[in-house]
């Protein structure tokens, strides 16, 4: 089952929205995934098929001749004319003349005639004059050079056509898709060595604060942290199909974070800043962007994430993320990664695992916000773990996530939710 942020959950009856002021004008999730899409796209290059596993190719690859190029047996058995097996059973079988046997891996040196039959491995190619494979399990050799058929075959039965894998022209793989195993598999199979991808996304990663240190620092002073969120973002374009960049710490001094950015921006597909984008009075993402180009929107309404900054600064996207790293990884995972697998020639992200399962207790929410929650998905339950958004336990302990829509005040306990797994 395929998990969407808006459906999977049995909301309850939506209540008034709070009377508060807002700091900012806060967008939806599903506005942003709708309406954030830059046009930037990675170069394509020539990829060897040993590296391309989930690369998006640029164009659909076509098969220059049918696969698998030969009429061959699914079974072990006899090749025959269906016709000459009609009626047979266990009581009346059909007797046939045994001329010879295909080879794998050669062609057969033996016709199918009227009456007769021709032993054939599995893989084998179908000699002349034969139109089925009836299954060893169904035949008996009575003596030497003849064979009863305990089961008629249909035509066609037990083979597989020349072109029933691909015709030739039809496509092997589509473009704008990722190549999966199995796709791997089938152009290795058309004798498809390298293809046509997009480069992985450059992502770089610029983290900010005066109290960050790098995660090397042996010896925290009172109010420094190391800075975790820079590699679990990492991990998750990673994850993506992207190339991270971790670019270091930026100080809150004024203009730092523009100045970083100006040197970062000709060489990345996407500026990912971590922290920097709330409305405190050291948070410096939004002038940053202001000056380099134009902010799409500052704020998602979803917790945790809600001071989130999406903008375009010279063709390239940027995402600002809040301070705290849970916030910041629930939102990448929900807006960034999308925009990552964009950025390869993906337009539609491929799903995430997820399940089914009932909700242990009851779930409170606001209305006009998407809730992210993080679950312990056990016999059947998913029992939500809360804890403020500074701790990445949260998320190393659970196995997956739900989502309360935005409309809903809540999820009552017992009512089957959607739980998009992590890998």
């Amino acid at each position: 089952m395929t998990h969407h942020p808006s459906t999977g959950t049995h909301p309850r009856t939506p209540g008034p929205r709070s009377a508060g002021r807002e700091f900012f004008t806060a967008r939806t999730v599903a506005d942003a995934l709708a309406g954030f899409r830059p046009a930037r796209r990675t170069t394509v290059e020539e990829v060897p098929l040993a590296d391309a596993l989930h690369r998006v190719p640029a164009a659909e690859v076509p098969a220059a001749a049918p696969l698998p190029g030969f009429a061959r047996s699914t079974v072990d058995g006899y090749a025959v004319r269906a016709a000459d097996t009609y009626g047979a059973s266990e009581g009346l079988p059909s007797y046939l003349d045994l001329v010879g046997a295909v080879r794998m891996g050669a062609a057969p040196e033996v016709a199918v005639r009227p009456g007769a039959a021709v032993g054939m491995p599995t893989g084998g190619v179908l000699p002349e004059g034969a139109d089925a494979v009836v299954m060893v399990e169904h035949t008996a050799e009575t003596m030497p050079g003849t064979i009863e058929v305990t089961r008629p075959v249909a035509p066609g039965g037990g083979v597989v056509r020349a072109d029933e894998d691909v015709a030739a022209g039809a496509p092997l793989v589509r473009g704008g898709r990722p190549l999966r195993a199995p796709d791997l598999g089938l152009l290795a199979a058309a004798g498809v060595t390298a293809v046509a991808a997009h480069a992985r996304p450059r992502v770089v990663i610029v983290s900010t604060g005066d109290e960050v240190v790098p995660p090397d620092t042996a010896q925290l002073h009172p109010g420094q942290v190391r800075d975790a969120t820079a590699s679990a973002l990492a991990g998750l374009v990673r994850d993506a199909g992207g190339d991270p960049v971790v670019a270091g710490i930026v100080s809150d001094e004024p203009g730092a974070l523009e100045d970083r950015m100006r040197a970062v921006l000709p060489g990345a597909d996407l500026v990912v800043v971590s922290a920097g984008s709330s409305v405190g009075a050291r948070d410096e993402t939004a002038g940053a962007v202001a000056a380099l180009g134009e902010i799409w929107c500052h704020g998602l309404a979803i917790k945790p994430g809600k001071p989130t900054l999406l903008a375009e600064c010279a063709g390239v996207p940027v995402v600002g993320l809040p301070g705290n790293p849970l916030s910041a990884l629930v939102v990448f995972r929900l807006v960034g990664v999308p925009l990552v697998w964009r950025l390869a020639g993906c337009d539609t992200p491929p799903p995430e695992p997820s399940t089914s399962a009932r909700l242990a207790r009851d779930l409170p929410s606001a209305a006009g916000r998407l809730d992210v929650v993080q679950v312990v998905v056990r016999d059947g339950l998913a029992e939500p773990i809360f804890g403020p958004s500074a701790l990445l336990s949260v998320l190393t302990r659970a196995d997956g996530f739900l989502v309360v829509p935005e409309p809903a005040t809540g999820l009552d306990a017992g009512v089957e939710v959607a739980v998009t797994l992590y890998r």
